[in-house]
């Protein structure tokens, strides 16, 4: 069990800013911090309108929300983290439930869902809040994480794919972007936007990997597709 040790990773600011904020899809506080069985982590992996969606899809993902991390400023703001001075990435953080899905399956989406290799940009987005990064919250996470890294860049460098660029850092406070942000994808009349360039290699399995999810889910994701996320639905898979 992990939600009775785990302290909240959002500023105390964005705690109380986003109280009233719920998801607009998953109809649950996106500041909801984990409950018994629960666990947290962030995830950088481009845009992060576009990655958001992919995760808040998953079975067993409680909430979702998209905001910086990383960096040395304290509650920065959008414009402020596009001009590469905070240091901040662009992530997306989770919130799931141990009893249906696994981390291993969350890795699974993150290394797929885009090129970890590109450095500080992800496709046609350039700039260091566009670098892949994971940011975790226990050293159980962090050796799941190296495990899946590494078995990753055997089967990337079999497809003749550089050296994974993804920044690994444990403890970093996650500050909410602005209200807009949030689920952008889902909210009417918003343009359809996804910077990710997915490799089309899989994570099948690696070391201390336990997956949940069955395998159909993954049906529902064709990374071989441009913008495999923008042309799926916004519901999460049953």
């Amino acid at each position: 069990m992990f939600g009775s040790w785990l302290k909240p990773h959002i500023s105390k600011l964005d705690q109380n800013n986003s109280k009233n904020t719920i998801h607009a899809v998953l109809r649950t506080p996106i500041n909801a911090v984990p409950s018994i069985n629960q666990q947290e982590i962030l995830f950088a992996c481009g845009c992060f309108w576009g990655a958001e969606k992919g995760f808040w899809k998953l079975p067993g993902v409680v909430t979702t929300a998209v905001g910086y991390a990383g960096g040395n400023t304290k509650n920065p703001t959008y414009n402020q983290v596009c001009s590469g001075k905070t240091g901040h990435t662009e992530v997306v953080r989770i919130l799931w439930d141990n009893s249906i899905i696994d981390l291993s399956d969350l890795l699974k989406m993150f290394w797929e869902c885009h090129d970890p290799t590109q450095g500080n940009r992800q496709g046609n987005d350039c700039g260091t809040q566009y670098r892949s990064a994971i940011y975790t919250y226990s050293e159980k996470q962090k050796a799941l994480v190296t495990d899946s890294l590494s078995s990753y860049q055997e089967e990337l460098s079999k497809e003749g794919y550089g050296s994974i660029t993804t920044e690994v850092k444990s403890d970093q406070t996650f500050f909410f972007a602005e209200e807009y942000h949030q689920q952008y994808l889902a909210k009417p009349g918003n343009r359809p936007y996804c910077s990710a360039m997915p490799t089309n290699v899989l994570l099948e399995d690696f070391p201390n990997a336990t997956f949940k999810l069955d395998k159909s889910v993954w049906l529902n994701f064709d990374w071989r597709i441009q913008h495999c996320v923008l042309r799926s639905n916004n519901e999460p898979i049953k």
